[in-house]
């Protein structure tokens, strides 16, 4: 390394341009390539067995979730102004680019009323003028209370609102046509009506647009406050500056580098920023703090002396901090979801980036500008009371090391108890304030109506006109109830079972107790021919194939989290030996379900990142310091924050999604740059002093000055996330800034405890 600074020293000038030209080519890179990505279903990986069968049934069902738009009159739906408004909207829905066919807008003036009639079945509108008289809507509203298929599914029981369902062309929905479809839904607002407009592809588009721009405004928050604490620290405005490009350059380099291979911003992305703002900042720290103690001890020194000092001293733990960091986000590479993937690697190289900065750009930069007037001073009142009380601090450790262990068990069985409880939510809304326009209609819309969210349960058999089988048939029918009776989430079903009992009560004269699947084939194969030969729409074959291999029970809950999904998943499954032996195979498909299969990964992930960065940590360390014992002892910060991690979202019931799942990654990278300078300070004061006293008292002094200092900037700025709008980000802040809280503490006081007891770098008296 004393090669490299002076060569550094000596062409300090062209390292600095040589780092402005590349900035600002990744600028380049970043406006010309930006890109956002919107659509949650490219996270999910096309390889895994149940996506590419959810994909296969989707493609065959036209399985696609619906936006929904509601209207609202709480004096009745049945007037003619509100009618009028049901039939314009429709027709103006049905018009937008995004609606492929206009069979894909669903509503009150669109949907099959099945009726019998003197000549068999009749299939027609509900209206197609508006009804001028109460007789006439009365009678429409007979027709709605006595329709199964459409009663609490379009209108709602209290009669007070109707819906509007619209099924997008895939990959389609972006923030514009969001904005476009309130713009359009509000028009129609007034005279008594209220428009609601929800569904997953909006709650989905907007959480993944939301949180890159929530995290864009935060970032610039967060950098302010980091500015501000540095200067306190650092006590230089070119200390301060420097450090602030260190950080503001290894951002632009990891975004123009992953934008220019083709990479997409995604929501983890967003947070690179802020992780290398934390890592970046650790690194300058440590730097300026160690040339600070310098200037103090050696006034005599030069410029250069200084620099080299710093280099030649500080190399070893920023280099071993930046690779065990860097090991940490790769770790996250086992996760099978292709984001996290890219923000394990992406943010890998910007901690890398980050280390070349500091020991490049900081050396140059100072070469250049020169040495920080406040680092010059060569004593200082405060540098005295913090030396005196970081020594007095060491020898309380000492005293009280017994304490200390025993508090720490206590500490790690209550929050590892606390692990039990930890459960991952598929929920995206629940990632939203409570008082987001979203969330306030997707309440409405669930409260009047089955439900927002969709389970597809399909049915597979080997011979044909499988379902037009009373045995099958009769079977679905009651999973369906079943589903509905035990699992208070699921508002409603729809299958081809709907449309067979519709048929049979409506050519018994409309007799309840026909509402029933028919007990011979052969009628219900001429009830699907009526069907047919009445005009029948072609939504019959969004629930079961042409030739009745297949069938496609759709499943409507209100609400998106995991335990109501999984509740759905694990009552319908009960079937699934029954259906079996009847010659069907069971499976599931559509968002709902490959949402929950999603966050299984999710975990999966988070299991093997954490037993690999573990292992790859103990690894690296053990060959850094050449010790085994070390590796392990430079664990445990890492251990106890990752066990109190864990243990805190179990209790206080904060789930595991996409942005919390990356807590252990960021517990492990960043926490342990804490442990590396520590262990490095010791075992450089010890060798020199062979005093264990003077040894603890030094590093304290010395690491521990610095990683505090790097604590209270770190814990400042992640704080900063707790004032977002995005319950993620909310969550993460806080988390994040608990991690390094504890990440400080476990170093200064249990690690430092097995340091002194274990004699490490003493020979055993």
């Amino acid at each position: 390394m004393k090669k490299i600074t002076e060569i550094i020293l000596k062409y300090s000038k062209l390292t600095l341009l040589l780092i402005v030209i590349i900035t600002v080519a990744s600028l380049y890179s970043i406006k010309t390539n930006f890109a956002l990505e919107t659509n949650l279903d490219t996270y999910m990986p096309k390889d895994h067995p149940a996506f590419i069968y959810s994909d296969k049934a989707e493609e065959m069902f036209d399985i696609r979730d619906a936006i929904m738009i509601a209207i609202e009159n709480k004096e009745g739906i049945y007037n003619e102004t509100t009618f009028q408004k049901i039939k314009d909207l429709t027709k103006e829905i049905q018009k937008l680019d995004v609606v492929a066919d206009k069979d894909d807008v669903l509503s009150l003036y669109t949907a099959d009323n099945i009726k019998g009639s003197e000549e068999g079945l009749e299939i027609e509108e509900f209206f197609k003028k508006i009804p001028k008289t109460s007789e006439k809507f009365n009678e429409i509203k007979e027709g709605v209370r006595t329709n199964e298929m459409v009663w609490k599914r379009l209108v709602s029981e209290d009669e007070t609102s109707t819906i509007i369902y619209t099924k997008i062309k895939d990959n389609s929905f972006t923030e514009e046509l969001y904005k476009e479809i309130v713009a359009i839904s509000e028009q129609y607002s007034g005279d008594g009506d209220v428009t609601y407009v929800a569904g997953q592809p909006i709650i989905e588009g907007t959480m993944a647009i939301l949180m890159p721009k929530d995290m864009k405004k935060m970032f610039p928050v967060v950098l302010l406050l980091i500015v501000i604490v540095l200067f306190i620290v650092l006590r230089s405005i070119k200390a301060t500056l420097i450090s602030l490009l260190v950080v503001v350059f290894s951002s632009i380099w990891t975004f123009g580098l992953m934008l220019g291979v083709g990479i997409p911003i995604y929501a983890p992305s967003s947070l690179i920023p802020v992780m290398l703002i934390a890592i970046g900042v650790a690194d300058t720290i440590h730097l300026f703090s160690h040339l600070q103690l310098m200037i103090r001890e050696h006034s005599d020194w030069t410029k250069e002396q200084l620099i080299k000092n710093m280099n030649a001293e500080m190399f070893r733990p920023v280099m071993m901090t930046s690779v065990t960091t860097a090991v940490g986000f790769l770790s996250l590479l086992t996760s099978d979801i292709y984001p996290i993937k890219y923000f394990a690697a992406f943010t890998a190289f910007g901690v890398m980036a980050a280390m070349f900065f500091s020991l490049i750009f900081i050396p140059a930069s100072v070469n250049l500008l020169g040495l920080p007037k406040a680092l010059k001073l060569t004593a200082s009142n405060e540098d005295d009371f913090f030396t005196k009380n970081a020594k007095g601090f060491a020898n309380m450790m000492v005293r009280n090391k017994k304490t200390v262990i025993v508090s720490t068990v206590v500490v790690l069985l209550f929050f590892g108890f606390g692990m039990s409880k930890v459960w991952i939510n598929s929920s995206f809304l629940a990632r939203f304030p409570d008082k987001n326009p979203l969330v306030t209609t997707d309440a409405f819309v669930n409260s009047k109506f089955l439900g927002t969210t969709t389970v597809n349960v399909i049915l597979e058999a080997k011979e044909e006109d499988k379902f037009k089988n009373p045995a099958v048939l009769e079977l679905m029918d009651e999973m369906a109830l079943t589903a509905e009776k035990e699992v208070a989430i699921i508002g409603g079903a729809l299958s081809v079972v709907d449309f067979i009992k519709r048929m049979n009560k409506v050519l018994h004269e409309d007799q309840e107790k026909f509402y029933t699947v028919p007990s011979d084939q052969n009628l219900i194969a001429q009830y699907f021919l009526l069907y047919e030969m009445s005009g029948g729409s072609d939504r019959l074959w969004d629930v079961v194939s042409d030739d009745f291999k297949t069938a496609n029970m759709q499943l409507q809950l209100k609400g998106d989290n995991s335990k109501g999904l999984n509740a759905t998943i694990a009552t319908i499954e009960k079937y699934k030996e029954e259906f079996k032996a009847l010659g069907v195979e069971l499976n599931f498909a559509g968002s709902g379900y490959k949402v929950l299969v999603f966050n299984d990964l999710i975990l999966i992930g988070q299991i093997k990142s954490l037993a690999y960065s573990f292992i790859i940590v103990i690894v690296l360390l053990s060959l850094m310091f050449r010790s085994i014992k070390l590796g392990l002892i430079g664990t445990i910060p890492i251990f106890i924050t990752t066990i109190i991690s864990f243990g805190v979202l179990g209790w206080l019931n904060i789930p595991l999604e996409t942005t919390t799942a990356l807590i252990s990654s960021i517990a492990i990278g960043i926490g342990i740059d804490y442990a590396v300078h520590f262990i490095d300070r010791y075992k450089i004061n010890a060798l020199a002093t062979q005093n264990k006293e003077l040894t603890v008292a030094e590093t304290m002094a010395h690491s521990g000055r610095a990683i505090s200092f790097n604590a209270v900037v770190v814990i400042l700025g992640f704080l900063v996330l707790t004032f977002s709008a995005f319950k993620p980000n909310i969550a993460l802040g806080a988390i994040v800034s608990l991690n390094m809280f504890t990440s400080f503490i476990a170093t200064i006081t249990v690690m430092f405890i097995v340091l002194y007891v274990g004699n490490i770098y003493f020979k055993k008296k």
